[in-house]
């Protein structure tokens, strides 16, 4: 099955990828990463109106929704941009229900996190401990956006059990971050820690947004995965033309054109599986969770394996600083293991189908 896109879909990609193009060089983005500063294109791209893509316009949104996040996802992968603020901001986005203030702030730059280790489905997040006179106590390790993030969205639980979730803000007395490198600078992490930090209560059924989550998680970080995939085959088939062995470019031996045809197939493939699961997770399809599910499991781990294709095709360059590959290869890396590696993933989908 092959997906088609809108018309608007398309122009909106279209659009989308020549804004990226001119504002985030491979240059400028190198600047980014090697200073470890993102917020010059966090700003940019917050001012000229692209973090509303996607989301409601009862949250100051341009409307949209799931396929133009995934759109999104997917250009900003190709790009290698810093992502991790507007990841944060859109699983978080459905927490701030009826605070059009918080979620207004958010699409002005400001990131809101969503405290749940970068290595877990969100619906699986640890609950931290909330007093009765809304203090928070406890520790979130690997938070998406920790870092940089201007308040949390806090998945508690108090006294009788009562699970929900609070807003705390991140420059409240109590509240310690410590950064976590990665090797794929395009995303950043920190360890949060709360000690009886003042928080307020949000009014939104806590199961509901870490379900959500977690579908549009695995939907958005599979596009990156398919972003990152297509850039990675561009740069290996340009790579192939190049490079001459015993007089001839590599590109023409059966073996690399065997390579490039794997990657090609296994890209196409992701491309319709993503789209579709994200008009269901959209459309809030009885299996959308199976689907979000399928994509999160098998689009990462093809990624991981172009990347790895990839990287043999260009040899040792490939992973070096110097040539563009690195930034691809590192990114589908992480991608695999963000927010559920495909192991979990493929846990859930197993549980939600009637097998037996």
């Amino acid at each position: 099955m092959q997906w088609k896109l809108t018309e608007e879909q398309e122009a909106y990609r279209k659009t989308f990828r020549d804004w990226l193009a001119a504002a985030a060089p491979s240059p400028k983005v190198r600047q980014w990463l090697d200073a470890e500063d993102d917020s010059a294109f966090e700003d940019r791209f917050a001012a000229e109106g692209w973090a509303g893509v996607g989301l409601p316009e009862d949250l100051g949104g341009q409307g949209g929704g799931l396929v133009e996040l995934a759109l999104t996802a997917e250009e900003l992968a190709r790009a290698a941009v810093p992502s991790a603020a507007w990841l944060a901001n859109v699983l978080a986005a459905p927490a701030l229900a009826g605070r059009r203030d918080l979620a207004e702030a958010a699409l002005s730059g400001e990131a809101t996190a969503l405290l749940v280790p970068a290595e877990l489905v969100p619906q699986e997040a640890p609950l931290l401990r909330v007093d009765t006179d809304g203090a928070i106590t406890g520790r979130a390790p690997r938070v998406l956006a920790g870092d940089t993030a201007t308040r949390f969205v806090v998945p508690v639980v108090g006294d009788g059990a009562t699970r929900e979730l609070r807003l705390a803000e991140a420059s409240a007395p109590g509240v310690g971050l410590t950064a976590r490198p990665l090797l794929d600078r395009s995303r950043s992490v920190a360890d949060v820690t709360f000690d009886r930090v003042p928080s307020v209560r949000l009014d939104v059924d806590v199961d509901e947004v870490l379900r959500g989550a977690s579908v549009r998680a695995g939907v958005l970080v599979a596009a990156d995965s398919l972003g990152a995939g297509e850039r990675m085959l561009d740069l290996a088939v340009e790579y192939s033309k190049q490079r001459h062995q015993f007089g001839v470019p590599i590109g023409s031996f059966q073996a690399v054109k065997h390579a490039a045809a794997t990657i090609l197939v296994g890209v196409e493939a992701a491309r319709s599986a993503v789209y579709f699961a994200a008009a269901s997770v959209e459309a809030d399809a009885p299996q959308s969770l199976l689907h979000a599910a399928a994509v999160k499991a098998q689009v990462t781990a093809e990624g991981v394996r172009t990347a790895d294709s990839a990287l043999t095709l260009h040899g040792a360059i490939g992973y070096t600083w110097e040539h563009d590959l690195q930034l691809f290869f590192k990114r589908a890396k992480l991608d695999e293991k963000l927010y559920g590696s495909p192991q979990a993933w493929n846990e859930l989908l197993a549980d939600g189908l009637a097998l037996v």
